[in-house]
């Protein structure tokens, strides 16, 4: 069982006391540091006014980013199972033709 490690994380100047496995605990600083910095992005452009806006806002744009590269992803998959579905059938043919001619008195 994964021991639980408390760590304190930043963002937007506010430190926030979080709970996570120990083994997990870089990738939840890595995904502070990067809703920080979309959080300051948009922060940069002025066009948001508010922490709770600020915050929504950052969470919309990381979740289209997400949504954005699953859909390459399952697009990617896809195309490989297209792929392999061709070179299995050009392997059946290929045996196929191979069968013919040990067959045949060539």
């Amino acid at each position: 069982m994964a021991t639980s490690e408390t760590i304190t994380v930043s963002i937007f100047d506010k430190d926030y006391q979080v709970s996570c496995p120990a083994d997990e605990v870089q990738a939840l600083r890595d995904s502070a540091f990067y809703l920080d910095q979309k959080m300051r992005e948009i922060k940069k452009s002025g066009s948001v006014l508010g922490l709770d806006r600020l915050a929504v806002m950052a969470a919309l744009n990381i979740t289209n980013d997400f949504l954005s590269v699953d859909r390459e992803h399952q697009h990617a998959r896809l195309s490989l199972v297209d792929h392999h579905e061709v070179l299995q059938h050009s392997e059946q043919r290929v045996d196929a033709l191979i069968q013919t001619l040990k067959s045949s008195d060539l």
